[in-house]
């Protein structure tokens, strides 16, 4: 009896490396699978869209300045984010919840490769994150009322955190094993995030959070913003390649190209955050460039009809808009104001940064008329009370201390053309009413009514428009001069007077 003896071939170990490659993008893809169909990033996608499609179909009233919009989009990202964060944490420690970690030393992937692959398979996730902010700013770009220009800096926000988050999930899972670890974390940053994202006063530090919200009343020109978005973009990028990098060190990777690109990505994110901190305060330059658009701003004007409209220049597609409701308001008006040629110019004041809710004091030249940046929905009928204002009393500061029965005439002119008048007067007051006295809005100093004039005023948006628009004709001189109280103002008419006495002192 013999036996032949074999030896046993050595293992090849060529293309050792494109083997381990192959495998880490392989594991990916199928992380990556595993992550985007997980319940907490499935619900987190579809609250994130239903979300997008509740939010944009009604925001800015159809009238967005897209240098607002863009930054609209980096909020909600965060939720999408956390879920990301979870399994990807969830999918690191899988192995150690079910004992399986000592199988994996016969495989090709060591644990470093396992980490790099973990790491990659957040990525689909920033790119459907993508996908989501590219359509809600489409969106709102392509809404007629649009204006501005977004940027793709802060366009990146969204996805940038998104990958951020994912790469701290895989680090947390090398780093904490336990189950729980990344549940209570994002516990944590969900109370983060109901307590707001970081405000934009709150100087350099601010910017070290994934989003700083800064949003006013109204939008400002773009080159009037003054954030460092593409050096936060950038921290963003570092941050998240570096938390990746040091995720797969911990777990063993520490050849040359991993140490090095380490070190690169750390100095990224260093380079952003510290040239982001310098850029949040605003520069003599920008402080300077505010100033100049506040007290004596380059606006470019255009002639429509009889009257002229100044705008910035990325506001001057609007000016069309605008001159449709001065045409409306000044068709019914009588007298030399039917056919005056007004003014129209937008103001701002931007001296106090993007936040600031600062009240524009009322022009004081004759026939000229303030528009602010915001446009649609509450902002129509507040511009046309302006309008009236002008025409009835001259000039805006005086139509601000109009107290008379003037101001039937002025509310009567502001309203009555529109779709839905009493509605409009509800919306048009401070207080969302149409009995007793209030305070009605303007783009500038507001004006008042009292409750007598706020009774006349329902009645005549009651009626029918065509033949208190005669009378407004007519009587144009009476109902437009100083002192004319509204009771006569009701009488010439035609509806009842008001019920209380009515007084500038009410």
């Amino acid at each position: 009896m013999s036996a032949v003896l074999k030896q046993a071939p050595v293992p090849v170990r060529a293309g050792a490396h494109g083997a381990g490659a192959r495998a880490v993008l392989a594991l990916a893809r199928f992380e990556a699978r595993r992550l985007l169909l997980s319940v907490p990033v499935v619900i987190a996608f579809v609250a994130y869209v239903a979300w997008i499609v509740w939010r944009t179909r009604d925001s800015w009233d159809g009238n967005p300045a897209l240098q607002d919009a863009d930054r609209a989009t980096q909020s909600m990202p965060m939720l999408v984010g956390l879920a990301v964060l979870l399994y990807a944490h969830h999918a690191v420690v899988r192995s150690e919840r079910h004992g399986t970690e000592h199988h994996f030393s016969v495989l090709v992937l060591q644990p470093w490769r396992r980490t790099a692959a973990h790491a990659l398979s957040v990525v689909p996730a920033a790119l459907l994150t993508a996908a989501c902010v590219t359509g809600q700013f489409t969106w709102e770009a392509l809404k007629p009322g649009a204006v501005g220009h977004g940027s793709p800096a802060e366009l990146a926000v969204g996805p940038l955190t998104v990958l951020a988050f994912g790469a701290f999930g895989v680090l947390l899972g090398r780093l904490a094993r336990s189950a729980l670890a990344a549940p209570l974390l994002v516990v944590v940053l969900l109370l983060a995030l109901v307590l707001g994202t970081a405000p934009g006063d709150a100087g350099g530090r601010s910017w070290l959070a994934p989003v700083v919200s800064q949003a006013g009343p109204d939008a400002l020109p773009s080159d009037l913003l003054g954030r460092p978005a593409a050096w936060h973009a950038l921290y963003l990028a570092g941050a998240a390649l570096c938390v990746a990098l040091l995720a797969v060190a911990v777990a063993g990777g520490r050849s040359p190209a991993a140490r090095a690109g380490l070190v690169l990505s750390l100095a990224l994110a260093v380079t952003g955050g510290v040239l982001q901190a310098g850029g949040a305060t605003p520069s003599p330059e920008l402080t300077a460039a505010r100033e100049r658009a506040s007290l004596r701003p380059a606006l470019r004007c255009a002639e429509h009809g009889r009257s002229t409209y100044c705008a910035f220049p990325e506001w001057g597609p609007r000016t069309g808009t605008w001159a449709g409701v001065v045409d409306r308001v000044q068709s019914l008006a009588g007298g030399s104001a039917h056919e005056r040629p007004l003014v129209v110019r937008q103001r701002i004041d931007a001296r106090y940064g993007l936040e600031a809710d600062t009240a524009i004091p009322a022009l004081t030249d004759a026939h000229q008329v303030t528009v602010g940046t915001a446009w649609g929905g509450n902002r129509v009928p507040e511009f046309s009370s302006a309008v009236a204002a002008v025409l009835v009393a001259g000039t805006e500061a005086a139509g601000s201390e109009i107290c008379d029965g003037r101001m039937v005439t002025v509310m009567w002119l502001s309203l009555s053309w529109q779709d839905d008048p009493v509605n409009a007067l509800r919306r048009v007051r401070l207080d969302d009413s149409v009995t007793g006295s209030a305070i009605v809005l303007s783009p500038t100093d507001p004006l008042s009514m009292t409750e007598g004039q706020t009774d006349v005023v329902r009645r005549l948006l009651e009626k029918p428009s065509a033949g208190t628009g005669a009378r407004v004709k007519a009587h144009w001189a009476e109902l437009t001069a100083p002192g004319v109280t509204t009771a006569r103002a009701a009488e010439l008419l035609g509806v009842a007077g008001p019920e209380k006495a009515d007084s500038c002192a009410e």
